[in-house]
């Protein structure tokens, strides 16, 4: 392959690495290696599965630091960050390595014999994965994927690449068999698209944005493909006034600015009841103003730059003109793709900046009368994937959690995943679930056989 990808460093500006870049000939050899490893990977007793992926998370763990160091600086994010979501990732493959064991079916009495289900895997199945919280999602389709006797095409963004590559490495060290993992590296209108359209893979599970979503379920409408879609979000971050006031505008900023707020689960609407906005300003002042912006790798730092200057851009042009900037935190200056805090106040939920995914670390602000328009509100958007609900009364708070439409929830927290649970979107945020104790079932196929038992 003549052609490279330079993956930048977006704390410095400078090239970090310089890799191979895929395109739709590496597509079709991954897929080929994936299709060819297959029948001996879903012939691997259940048991002898689950302790290779125990072995992968052994190894993962013994390269913690240094996957949490490449992540930091490819991904821009803050070293305890990249901490926390590479041991997530471990996490992920412990929990999944159970699950080979426990792929179960149903027995159904019918006349004249028996009916049972089993649940088989799918073949090749491709991963599409963002450059947000890179190894960490790819984890989240990889592990149930792998446990459920599939084999796997990775394309990583090709922004941050960097550790799906390292991870093919580990995965081949900790012994899993040549070609059941594929790491290809390249841009989604070639190599992704290949993936989508190829006849060999049987599903496809993307996390990204809306638009990218819709096309992919369109392509792979093409061969009647297996499609989950994790996509876009606006989640509304509900505060009302019988609140902990101070704790919910303690921790707002990060349910934000985390990741330099480039998190589909962004709680980038703050609603607040009307009685308690100035109250809750003044406390979002303060906790915006002690949010530490810097450099990924130096211990404390909570914020790191945004992941290019093309995605600088676009956060930018929410904020320039008339837009009612409220409260600016502060960011370095020189090299580095960085964005200062910034929270718009008020803001009408009709606003460009209160509709559409700014995927940077930009809030709005948007009070409410009364429990009604704060549902009315929250449910006003295309997206519907997370949320917060700040408030003492247990009773509303469960009210409230039921009529939102969205996919994960949290009360009085500001935290949507879990290992253990299962997360996903309602409405364009996409569909299928990923997560928790049934996400391998989205990597299945349920099969049905009839025994006949009558004595003709």
């Amino acid at each position: 392959m003549s052609e490279t990808l330079d993956v930048v460093e977006p704390a410095t500006e400078a090239v970090l690495a310089q890799i191979p870049r895929a395109g739709a000939e590496e597509a079709d050899a991954a897929v080929a290696r994936a299709k060819a490893a297959f029948p001996a990977w879903r012939a691997v007793a259940p048991a002898d599965r689950a302790r290779l992926l125990h072995r992968l998370a052994d190894a993962l763990a013994e390269h913690h630091e240094e996957l949490s160091v490449l992540e930091a600086r490819n991904a821009g994010k803050p070293i305890a960050d990249a901490r926390g979501e590479i041991g997530m990732v471990v996490d992920t493959f412990r929990y999944y390595a159970a699950a080979p064991e426990r792929l179960l079916g149903d027995t159904i009495p019918v006349p004249g014999g028996l009916g049972f289900t089993v649940r088989e895997p799918l073949g090749v199945v491709a991963l599409i994965t963002p450059w947000n919280f890179p190894l960490t999602i790819a984890a989240w389709k990889l592990a149930p994927a792998l446990a459920a006797g599939n084999t796997v095409v990775l394309k990583p963004a090709e922004l941050t690449p960097l550790t799906a590559i390292e991870f093919e490495r580990i995965a081949l060290e900790a012994g899993l068999p040549e070609g059941v993992v594929n790491v290809v590296a390249g841009p989604g209108r070639e190599c992704g698209r290949r993936l989508v359209e190829h006849p060999d893979v049987a599903k496809v599970a993307f996390t990204g944005s809306t638009e990218v979503g819709r096309s992919i379920a369109a392509a792979a409408a093409g061969t009647i493909k297996r499609v989950t879609l994790e996509l876009g979000g606006k989640s509304a971050n509900i505060v009302f006034a019988d609140a902990d006031l101070e704790r919910a505008a303690a921790v707002a900023p990060l349910a934000v600015f985390g990741n330099a707020g480039q998190d589909c689960c962004a709680r980038s609407r703050i609603l607040v009841e009307s009685s308690a906005l100035d109250r809750f300003m003044d406390a979002l002042e303060e906790s915006v103003g002690a949010l530490r912006v810097g450099d990924p790798l130096a211990e404390g730092t909570q914020m790191g730059p945004l992941i290019s200057a093309g995605q600088r851009e676009t956060v930018a042009s929410f904020v320039n003109g008339d837009a009612p900037v409220a409260i600016r935190g502060e960011a370095p200056e020189g090299p580095g793709f960085w964005f200062a805090p910034t929270v718009l106040c008020p803001v009408s939920n009709d606003d460009r900046a209160a509709r559409e995914e700014i995927f940077g670390p930009v809030a709005v602000v948007i009070p409410f009368r009364d429990e009604a328009e704060a549902v009315a509100l929250a449910n006003d958007s295309i997206y519907g994937l997370s949320g917060s609900i700040w408030t003492r009364d247990g009773a509303k708070a469960l009210r409230v959690a039921r009529s939102l439409e969205s996919g994960v929830l949290s009360i009085n927290s500001n935290t949507s995943v879990r290992v253990s649970t299962p997360f996903g979107g309602f409405k364009q945020s996409g569909y299928g679930r990923e997560l928790g104790p049934h996400a391998t079932d989205a990597y299945t196929e349920v099969k049905t056989i009839y025994y006949a038992t009558d004595s003709q």
